[in-house]
């Protein structure tokens, strides 16, 4: 792979804006079982930048006539080789996802992401390009308005309340 190719840097963005969510890595039309992944959208001229450097940026068509196409980078969660660190946020404080827990991100309504992209530079058959990895993401999500009342109350487990 020629130096000139290869990414380099992590991708830091604050306030990301994320979509097609499967933390789960559930089977779908665009997606083989077990593939854990969502998308990081851009801004045009942040995109386009992006893929002049190498980035595998993608574009969606415009929705509404007059509209410009909007770039959004392919991001993979994989808990083989170096797990990421992703860590949900909210009122009660940071809880750090393990691979078992992280789909319930494709679920959650969430307020702000900070995440930390890493890129992996490959080349198979004279074909090259850069995967976006995370490295460490920091979500945070938007609670009910009982969250905070709730909090202390403890987990009944599997007991069921009232049984003879």
């Amino acid at each position: 792979m020629r130096k000139d190719y290869m990414v380099e840097d992590n991708l830091v963005i604050e306030g990301a804006r994320i979509g097609f969510r499967n933390f789960a890595g559930k089977e779908g039309k665009f997606n083989p079982a077990g593939q854990r992944n969502f998308c990081v959208f851009l801004e045009p001229e942040d995109g386009a930048n992006l893929e002049k450097i190498g980035w595998n940026i993608k574009w969606l068509d415009p929705r509404e006539e007059g509209d410009v196409e909007t770039p959004y980078l392919p991001v993979a969660v994989n808990y083989k080789n170096i797990p990421p660190n992703i860590l949900l946020i909210s009122g009660q404080g940071k809880n750090r996802l393990s691979e078992a827990e992280v789909d319930i991100l494709d679920w959650a309504e969430i307020k702000n992401v900070d995440i930390v992209i890493k890129p992996y530079n490959w080349e198979v058959n004279g074909k090259r390009g850069v995967k976006a990895y995370v490295k460490s993401m920091y979500v945070t999500i938007i609670e009910d308005e009982f969250a905070e009342k709730y909090y202390d109350v403890p987990d009944s487990g599997d007991e069921i309340p009232f049984e003879d």
